[in-house]
């Protein structure tokens, strides 16, 4: 009977190992699917929303960045680089502003040359109302003038 009851011992252990196994075998294929399903949708969000994934990267990056402390090395290598990008950032900018005060003063947009020309046209706006004016009472002095001798007229007739 000894050798009985270790048979079967033996058999449940095998059946139990059987099981086991199977349901390992279930959990990585379920685990393939849903890794596979996982990948799809991540390549389907990547071509409907490229800008979005390049987004959540560099959010990503920034936490990871922020989280992870940078070391003496990381400090010591990187120092230069951060000088030399803001030492080139401000070359860029000094530059575009004389690149661009060049341009302006090749069309003659220099500050004395713009207000001068405010200056002028304020004149020529200026002189143009005075002459308006100066015909508008001209006209006016005519147009009494011609009322006042078809008036006494109408009076002298009468």
């Amino acid at each position: 009977m000894t050798d009985h009851h270790h048979a079967n011992d033996h058999g449940a252990l095998r059946d139990s190992l059987d099981t086991a196994k199977a349901a390992v075998s279930d959990a990585v294929e379920t685990t393939r699917e849903k890794t596979r399903e996982l990948a799809h949708q991540t390549a389907q969000a990547a071509e409907t929303n490229p800008l979005a994934i390049v987004a959540g990267g560099l959010a990503l990056g920034a936490l990871v960045g922020a989280i992870v402390p940078r070391s003496q090395k990381e400090r010591e290598l990187l120092a230069p680089v951060g000088k030399r990008l803001g030492a080139t950032a401000l070359a860029a900018v000094a530059a575009a502003r004389e690149s661009g005060k060049s341009e302006l003063q090749n069309i003659g947009l220099t500050k004395g040359g713009a207000k001068d020309q405010v200056k002028t046209l304020l004149q020529n706006v200026a002189g143009a109302a005075a002459t308006a004016g100066k015909a508008a009472a001209s006209a006016g002095k005519k147009e009494l003038r011609h009322a006042d001798d078809q008036s006494g007229a109408q009076t002298g007739v009468a």
